[in-house]
């Protein structure tokens, strides 16, 4: 979408609501949130909302008297989408995948009674704020029947973003039950997401432009702990935290503005752009490290950033790659500089395949930069 001339060493895929989950999950990348009540069928008809997926938020963007027109927007879009794909203008392929947020557990359940299947065919899901061990059986079961009595696949996503996971004296109970609660629904659970200003908020804290979230304590270990339940064996994609902050500088400076290795100054710390996105790039790379895939963003100029630092570069595809095809035992790698335990890592290299496939492979580090700013390699 940024850069359609780029020459990747293997180019990301297409995809659609309609791909198998298992692949799915991955490709969610950046996803915009934004307000329910807020009208941008245009802009995705004309291509001016470069990300490919967005969540229609009705909880904490919206004022609770906003809700009915929120309501209203997000069913009319779905309506609008599907007139336009009939007529022959679009495509599946053109439309991001498209969320709601929901309010709470009774407006979930209200607002599933009103969607049709011609508007539940737009959507791809919901996102579930606050959920827990109390409220998650509830919207669980109403997603089942939303999908029976539609005759669809709609996907949930739950938020982990409470007191019972933020405070360490219910977190590993609750992650328990959690854990258990979703495994029937497994099938259906496209994400888990995570809510780092939320717990940020519950101990008076926020973290600056120049720290990430992981530099928050209390934040990181409730952090650490969801990795733990979720991200074992692959089951789960567990997606990062939103960075709070916008960039201060247009795209036309940024060019001007880069002058030094971008991998070396991600590490190093050394100035990259400006404030805003050096701190992004900066939690990303230790979101991709941890083993979060994907990122909540605010702002629709944070998702190139985002999601070209998910893509995989060649060295590590191929070590990947050796790894999958290797039966068993230790290997150095292609390129001589690091050893290939096939056991081990087996699973790293299996999720790194499914990120290549998705995001794309690039030659290097400094590819990334080049895919950002819109060079030709």
């Amino acid at each position: 979408m940024y850069n359609p001339g780029f020459n990747f060493v293997k180019a990301p895929m297409e995809f659609n609501k309609s791909t198998e989950r298992d692949t799915l999950q991955y490709c969610l990348g950046a996803t915009l949130y934004m307000p329910g009540t807020k009208d941008i069928r245009e802009k995705v008809i004309n291509h001016e909302l470069p990300v490919t997926s967005f969540v229609m938020c009705c909880e904490d963007a919206i004022k609770e008297e906003d809700l009915p027109a929120a309501e209203q927007n997000i069913l009319d879009t779905m309506d609008y989408f599907a007139d336009q794909i009939e007529a022959g203008k679009i495509t599946q392929d053109d439309i991001p995948l498209i969320f709601m947020r929901v309010r709470n557990p009774e407006q979930f359940k209200n607002f599933a009674q009103r969607i049709t299947k011609r508007q539940a065919d737009i959507l791809t899901g919901f996102n579930f704020p606050k959920f827990n061990s109390k409220n998650a059986l509830g919207v669980l079961r109403t997603l089942v029947e939303t999908n029976a009595r539609l005759g669809v696949t709609l996907y949930g996503m739950p938020i982990l973003e409470g007191e019972e996971i933020a405070f360490r004296e219910s977190r590993n109970q609750e992650l328990l039950l959690l854990r258990n609660i979703l495994e029937p629904y497994k099938e259906l659970i496209l994400n888990i997401r995570v809510g780092g200003t939320d717990m940020s908020s519950l101990f008076g804290v926020r973290r600056g432009i120049n720290s990430t979230v992981f530099d928050i304590m209390t934040v990181r270990d409730a952090l650490s702990d969801i990795l733990n339940a979720f991200n074992r064996f692959n089951d789960y994609c567990v997606s990062a935290a939103v960075w709070e902050y916008f960039r201060a500088y247009k795209d036309d400076d940024i060019d001007d503005v880069i002058k030094r290795n971008f991998h070396n100054a991600l590490i190093k710390g050394q100035d990259i752009v400006n404030p805003a996105i050096d701190g992004l790039l900066k939690e990303v790379l230790l979101d991709r490290a941890n083993g979060f895939v994907g990122k909540t963003i605010i702002h629709p100029t944070h998702a190139k950033f985002v999601n070209a630092m998910f893509t995989v570069v060649e060295e590590e595809y191929n070590d990947a790659i050796q790894i999958l095809n290797t039966s068993g035992g230790v290997i150095k790698s292609e390129g001589g500089g690091k050893m290939n335990e096939i056991g081990p890592h087996h699973r790293w290299a299996e999720k790194i395949v499914r990120r290549a496939n998705v995001y794309g492979v690039v030659k290097n580090e400094d590819s990334v930069l080049n895919l950002v700013l819109g060079k030709q390699e």
